[in-house]
């Protein structure tokens, strides 16, 4: 879809979703399920023509969002406060609609100073009956300072070509990672890691990989040898989708307040 709307009014909206049904955020054929999909036909019947919605980021099936950012252009402005009540009522209940703002025609959802994941791993012996398709679960020993060590390695601007996916459709494969850390909560190990932006599957490869140095498969410096080799085929498997959540996304750029008239 690609149009544009003269005159028209740009907003932002903040929102959470459980990926588990939805094929992505990015709209495909009719009939698949989207994110993107969702929520833009719901703007379509409050707005009364068609809108483009742009995602800070596109995440893949599966994955959920807590902190998803995203902005939209219509010619018919509402209360902010509207479009938060009404799109939670023309939503599929997977998706809520945070929060919303009438924000600067610069404004770009895309354009993110940065992005922080975090991926769950439950490490327990037993499966969870209530986070099944929201965790990753792993009852066998997990080393977590190994697994620490090796996370450290990856912060800086850097090639990060051994996590790409081979269909990575990114011009460059350097990213600038600020946090990689793993974190015990409860019966959980949140991995977090933030950057400015992230490769297609670049946060499951690299999850893949830090399990082996977890289960001692890998020391951290064989972790590093991978990073350092380049090889997407020397790494180590993906880690499932559902335990990945897009956390929050942050903008240099001021948000508001809109253009005068």
């Amino acid at each position: 879809m690609s149009f544009s709307l003269s005159g028209a009014t740009r907003f932002r909206l903040t929102l959470e979703y459980d990926g588990s049904r939805f094929f992505g955020w990015q709209r495909q054929a009719p009939g698949i399920p989207t994110v993107q999909g969702a929520v833009e036909q719901a703007l379509e019947a409050l707005c009364g023509h068609p809108v483009l919605l742009v995602g800070a980021g596109r995440t893949d099936t599966g994955v959920h969002a807590l902190g998803q950012v995203a902005h939209f252009d219509t010619l018919k402005p509402r209360n902010p406060e509207v479009f938060v009540r009404a799109l939670n009522v023309l939503t599929p209940p997977e998706v809520t609609i945070l929060d919303a703002a009438q924000v600067s025609g610069g404004f770009n959802a895309r354009r993110a100073a940065w992005r922080e994941y975090r991926y769950r791993i439950l490490h327990r012996r037993a499966a969870s009956a209530l986070d099944r398709g929201r965790a990753w679960h792993h009852p066998g020993r997990l080393n977590l300072d190994a697994m620490n060590q090796a996370a450290a390695y990856l912060l800086g601007k850097r090639d990060f070509s051994a996590f790409r996916a081979a269909n990575c459709q990114s011009l460059t494969p350097v990213r600038d990672v600020t946090r990689a850390e793993l974190l015990p909560v409860g019966d959980e190990f949140h991995f977090r890691v933030r950057a400015n932006a992230f490769l297609y599957h670049m946060v499951r490869n690299i999850v893949g990989s830090l399990i082996y140095v977890g289960r001692d498969k890998w020391s951290p410096e064989r972790f590093l040898e991978v990073l350092n080799g380049l090889d997407r085929t020397q790494a180590g498997p993906m880690a499932p989708a559902h335990g990945l959540y897009l956390l929050q996304v942050h903008y240099e750029q001021p948000l508001g307040p809109p253009d005068p008239d």
